[in-house]
């Protein structure tokens, strides 16, 4: 179902509020309610109808926009029109959903009302989706490798770490060896529990098998691993600020 919004237009131009009407009128769900002729006037209809969206010029007559707003009770979403570019930077600076020049160009407009109606859309999820996100999680204890015609099952507390090299996603395990796998690392991000924790875009570590955690100069931290090898894995100076919060580092 959609919004329906009442909208007052204040600008001191007839024709250009005319033009802006007759724009706005296949929008059926935008209710004008009010037409101003300066900002003096606008202020006294806004705090008395309080409505959802104004069309607000700038150069006005008495009040201009900007100064009218600063007296607002209640601030609408607000568009702000005029003939002069030189406003956009203040109108942004006043949280308007949208800036227009005249003359206002149908496409302009409807750009603005998709604006308006994406910040409205009801954020609930379909039931089922709701319903799946109460189920508990099953939590994955392997992964699974293709060796030849087999299919071997991974233990999770056995992998080390997961990484990604050109097309291919390698498990490296404990004892040392090292499995091509079909996953991606970003569905295997989604699946693995939270001992898992990606590090770098082409790795994710198991924290449970972390022998020692060393600082680098440039802001990176070097995770050596408990493996027979005692694998080094790096993080990306990206990930390592979330990263030093998650280990108190």
């Amino acid at each position: 179902m959609t919004n329906i919004f009442s909208c007052i237009i204040i600008d001191d131009e007839e024709l250009a509020r005319q033009r802006l009407i007759r724009l706005l009128s296949p929008y059926t769900f935008i209710n004008i309610i009010a037409e101003a002729t300066n900002g003096q006037e606008g202020l006294k209809l806004v705090d008395q109808h309080q409505p959802d969206l104004i069309f607000l010029d700038v150069e006005m007559p008495v009040m201009n926009g900007f100064e009218m707003l600063s007296k607002v009770k209640k601030q609408p979403k607000v568009i702000f029109t005029t003939a002069y570019d030189q406003y956009a930077i203040k109108a942004f600076e006043e949280n308007s959903l949208d800036y227009l020049l005249k003359p206002i160009e149908k496409e302009r407009l409807e750009k603005s009302i998709e604006k308006l109606q994406e910040m409205h859309k009801p954020m609930a999820l379909p039931l089922q989706d709701l319903l799946d996100q109460l189920k508990p999680k099953k939590e994955i204890k392997t992964l699974t490798i293709k060796i030849g015609d087999k299919i071997l099952l991974i233990q999770l507390n056995h992998i080390v770490a997961i990484e990604a090299e050109d097309k291919y996603v390698f498990l490296h395990t404990e004892d040392g060896n090292k499995h091509l796998t079909d996953f991606t690392l970003s569905s295997l991000e989604e699946k693995l529990p939270e001992n898992f924790c990606r590090i770098h875009r082409s790795t994710i570590i198991n924290t449970s098998h972390i022998k020692e955690i060393r600082k680098s100069f440039n802001g990176v931290l070097i995770f050596v691993m408990n493996n027979k090898e005692q694998s080094k894995f790096t993080s990306s100076r990206s990930n390592s600020e979330a990263i030093r919060e998650r280990f108190d580092i």
